[in-house]
């Protein structure tokens, strides 16, 4: 049974008790609204720690929309029920007084590596990454925190706050889970209709496209731009940003081999999706 834990405080205790059996504790920060992504995630933090903990805190602090926001699917049951089919030990679901209690006045900021892509299009979205993880970890006191690749750039963010405030916690990245068609999981998806959820596979396709013919000695912009008409042409409304860039700092490359991380940001309809993968 998934054990239902809202205060800092009483979660705080039973990590307390666990570390004092010298367990280690895992961490799997989200949103809600799971997915076999998410679980993916819950299923690694198992095997590689004795207890583990689902977040789920929709933060408000990393919305730069208010609608998006407001239209964030929630549903605390079915992740519930889905948690616990998997052997989460703990859900830690604080509301928000809980997370940004009243004069709350501190603010988290990555600089560099936050800038480019989402950070270009969503102005102050990686700074409410950065405070909510920072609380969660202070929260949660979690030994080890598992992040999706797909959020590629905000792992990369976490990573550097973990090392830059001496936060004793190992971030460990785990592969972007698929469906069949190719498209990334994404709580998102469920907004997208029918004949958009039959269109929302081309992102990757030209993705992929446009990683081959880069690894074959393409020039990337051409190649970039050849991805980008093919994306357009499918069906999607506007492509944000389509980048090759270090998968490490994030800098533009203009080159394929490791470590190189092609990253996308496109509309399909009023839902934004992002993807990125290995070149």
């Amino acid at each position: 049974m998934t054990e239902v834990i809202r205060s800092a405080a009483a979660l705080r205790e039973k990590v307390a008790a666990w570390k004092r059996s010298g367990m280690l504790v895992g961490v799997v920060p989200t949103m809600g609204a799971l997915h076999d992504g998410h679980l993916s995630l819950a299923r690694a933090a198992r095997a590689q720690s004795d207890r583990v903990i689902v977040t789920i805190f929709v933060n408000p602090m990393q919305f730069n929309n208010p609608e998006d926001l407001k239209k964030y699917p929630r549903d605390e049951t079915r992740d519930l029920a889905l948690l616990e089919a998997d052997g989460v030990d703990v859900l830690f679901a604080p509301g928000p007084d809980e997370v940004y209690p009243e004069g709350f006045a501190t603010k988290v900021s990555v600089a560099g590596i936050s800038a480019p892509m989402e950070g270009a299009f969503r102005p102050g979205h990686f700074d409410g990454v950065a405070t909510v993880v920072s609380k969660l970890f202070g929260m949660t006191q979690a030994g080890r925190a598992f992040f999706g690749e797909k959020d590629w750039q905000q792992l990369q963010v976490v990573r550097r706050l973990v090392t830059d405030l001496n936060i004793p916690v190992d971030v460990i990245g785990c592969p972007t889970i698929r469906e069949d068609d190719g498209l990334a999981m994404s709580s998102r998806n469920v907004r997208l209709s029918d004949a958009e959820r039959a269109v929302a596979p081309a992102l990757h396709r030209a993705m992929q496209a446009a990683a081959e013919a880069i690894r074959g000695g393409a020039p990337t912009g051409a190649a970039l731009a050849d991805a980008r008409a093919a994306i357009l042409a499918a069906g999607f409304g506007a492509v944000e940003y389509l980048d090759l860039r270090h998968a490490g700092t994030l800098e533009p490359i203009d080159r394929a081999g490791p470590p190189a991380r092609l990253l996308v940001a496109a509309m399909l309809g009023e839902v934004r999706l992002i993807d990125n993968i290995a070149v």
